[in-house]
């Protein structure tokens, strides 16, 4: 009588619903078995391995996700299809909501026009740059339409094009959003490489700023004195905390006594939650800083202000912990912040920045006094020190130049004195100095 120990492993019953296994002719294993596919169909897929136990382990973990609801997408549909399908059942649960909405409105608006009715397993490397090109030299009001919608036609509804093309960071974003798609597909096997990878879109130059210069600062900070948010505009020049960073804090996280803040969260609105407090940015952008003493005398005078602020209030305040709230205790608005920082700008005679400029103009002004940059990086939370010597690296080569430049004028100057009988035949002394 045979057993199942006899059986040969290619030949064994599987229980129903696990799928068939068995060994191909050129020696590999192929598991076959049916999934959820989009549309709430299902189908069978088949995955492949070295081994038995390869190709078991790759069917089991297909089957798993389909028991969970997950739609398995089939590599013969579009690419409008899995790009859906990554959306609402991967990047959604890997991304922040903004960042996913803002990867939502590009797959709307770029990829799915120019890519999605291209079968995924079909795409080529010139397809993508095929596109890309034109998306580079297409006039965006003419393809999405915007002059349609415009009460005053100016575009190609009155017969001249305004010639609005998307930039070259607009341009990387788009590109990197197809990458990282494409680059789910391959790890789950649907396509064999990630095509978007063979195209190079060229490095874009990084958005300008205009820090504020030392004057600039110390005019803008003279214009906050006596605002209730005073505090908050001072503590984003010492330290460089992002908008976020310091609608966050909370007044647990600051240790007024030894002087340090603990940076935990950023405050984000949020389409779906309103106003949310969110986990930093990255990892390292949860750090602990060093206050400097003109913020810790600040931030008292800001703590007392707000008691005041709270009896004034009553029942009507709002208590969330909050260090930098609105007069009734609630959240502040990121948007109202930028606001009243423009308002702030206008009536201190400044031109007109960003309010992540306060950021950079931290960074500047900390270069040009010689701090080290690795100590920027900590204080500023970026995750690789790369990333603070690209983003100011013309400040670097600003100072490299003043350097040069001081040495060559020391170097210009008298490098012998002469000596003690002033006959000239004596040899310089050592110790001569170089002005």
């Amino acid at each position: 009588m045979t057993t199942l120990r006899d059986t040969p492993a290619s030949r064994r019953t599987r229980a129903n619903g696990d799928g068939t296994i068995y060994q191909r002719k050129d020696g590999r294993w192929e598991a076959a078995g049916y999934v959820l596919a989009p549309g709430n169909t299902r189908k069978r897929v088949s995955v492949y391995g070295t081994t038995r136990m390869d190709a078991l382990a790759k069917l089991t973990e297909k089957i798993a996700t389909s028991n969970r609801g997950l739609p398995v997408p089939t590599a013969q549909g579009s690419v409008a299809a899995y790009l859906t399908y990554w959306l609402e059942n991967v990047a959604v649960h890997h991304l922040r909501e903004n960042t996913h909405t803002r990867y939502t409105t590009c797959v709307h608006r770029y990829l799915i026009p120019g890519l999605g009715k291209k079968k995924l397993t079909k795409l080529t490397a010139k397809d993508v740059r095929t596109w890309l090109n034109q998306l580079r030299t297409t006039c965006q009001c003419c393809a999405r339409g915007i002059d349609a919608g415009r009460e005053e036609p100016r575009c190609c509804a009155a017969g001249t094009c305004c010639s609005k093309r998307l930039s070259p960071l607009t341009l990387t974003y788009v590109h990197s959003v197809l990458k990282s798609a494409l680059e789910h597909a391959v790890r789950e096997e649907e396509i064999p490489r990630n095509v978007a990878r063979n195209v190079r879109t060229g490095t874009p130059r990084p958005r300008r700023f205009e820090p504020l210069t030392a004057d600039e600062a110390r005019q803008f900070l003279a214009a906050t004195r006596g605002h209730r948010l005073h505090a908050l505009f001072e503590l984003a020049l010492h330290t460089g905390l992002r908008k976020g960073e310091l609608l966050g804090l909370r007044w647990e996280d600051l240790d007024l006594d030894t002087g340090t803040a603990a940076i935990r969260r950023t405050l984000q609105r949020t389409a779906a939650g309103g106003l949310t407090a969110l986990p930093t940015k990255t990892r390292a952008s949860e750090r602990r800083i060093a206050l400097p003493t003109r913020c810790l005398q600040s931030l008292k005078l800001h703590r007392e202000q707000q008691q005041r602020e709270r009896e004034a209030a009553g029942t009507a305040w709002q208590h969330n912990g909050h260090v930098f709230t609105t007069a009734q205790g609630g959240s502040i608005d990121p948007t109202n912040l930028t606001r009243t920082f423009t308002t702030l700008l206008r009536l201190a005679g400044l031109r007109r920045i960003r309010f992540h400029d306060l950021r950079h103009s931290t960074a500047t002004l900390l270069l040009e006094q010689g701090v080290e940059l690795v100590v920027i990086k900590e204080l500023l939370g970026h995750a690789h020190i790369g990333v603070t010597a690209t983003v100011y690296a013309h400040v670097r080569l600003r100072l490299q130049r003043d350097a040069i430049d001081t040495l060559g004028t020391a170097l210009d100057g008298p490098t012998t004195i002469e000596s003690a009988n002033g006959d000239g035949d004596e040899p310089p002394h050592l110790s001569a100095l170089v002005r």
